[in-house]
């Protein structure tokens, strides 16, 4: 299963470099830092993306939010008008179309919510691998001026010997492979979840009706309550 974007970022983050370094017995440590700088760089992106995903999830259920607030606003004073009026099947009408609303404003108010915490939480992701990055940069640089210091020492003195191509290539490899096992993130999922029979269905989805029913009837009552103390 692909790995969940939360621990992919813990993994980065709480990952140390010396014990990567360390972990590849400096075989090529700069190609190993750069690809993982590279994955880094990849995270942000998946993770900015996301943010943008929230963003647009929380505007989205904003301008719902409040479509659905003038809605309810407006048929209060249509409900009131037909109540006036005796028509009490209009009444029932513009109550059950309340009563939908108000179930929906709850949902929306809980998605605007989530959304937020989810951009703040992704933006303290980005600020975590960001100072990751610098970390690693840092090393990276260390380790390029150790090499070049290592070069002009070697210059002057003469090198005891070189490796051909084979051997450079073989670094690499072992790099590569190396930076593949330790950056190697195995997860799973598994549960299921019961679900209710046809019969039961049916049974619950009438006592659903009828309950709904009732509720408009008590708000019809009560507003006929209400227009008739006026």
């Amino acid at each position: 299963m692909k790995e969940s974007l939360s621990s992919r970022v813990g993994r980065i983050v709480s990952g140390s470099v010396n014990a990567l370094i360390d972990a590849v017995e400096n075989a090529a440590p700069e190609l190993v830092l750069e690809e993982v700088i590279r994955e880094v760089d990849g995270a942000i992106d998946e993770v900015r993306a996301e943010m943008g995903k929230a963003a647009a999830t929380k505007h989205l259920a904003n301008t719902r939010l409040m479509e659905e607030n003038r809605r309810h606003d407006a048929l209060a004073e249509q409900i009131q008008t037909a109540v006036a009026a005796g028509r009490d099947d209009l009444a029932e009408a513009g109550i059950a179309r309340q009563l939908d609303i108000e179930a929906q404003i709850p949902v929306l108010e809980k998605a605007i919510a989530e959304a937020g915490d989810k951009e703040r939480e992704l933006e303290g992701y980005i600020q975590a691998l960001q100072a990751k990055r610098r970390e690693m940069k840092e090393e990276l640089a260390r380790l390029s001026e150790m090499r070049r210091e290592s070069s002009a020492t070697q210059a002057t003195t003469g090198p005891a010997g070189s490796a051909g191509g084979s051997g450079a290539a073989h670094k690499v490899a072992k790099a590569e492979s190396a930076f593949d096992r330790i950056m190697e993130k195995q997860t799973g999922l598994g549960g299921g979840v019961a679900t209710p029979g046809a019969g039961d269905a049916a049974k619950l989805a009438e006592l659903e009706a009828l309950t709904h029913n009732n509720r408009i009837q008590e708000r019809l009552a009560a507003l006929k309550a209400d227009s008739g103390k006026k």
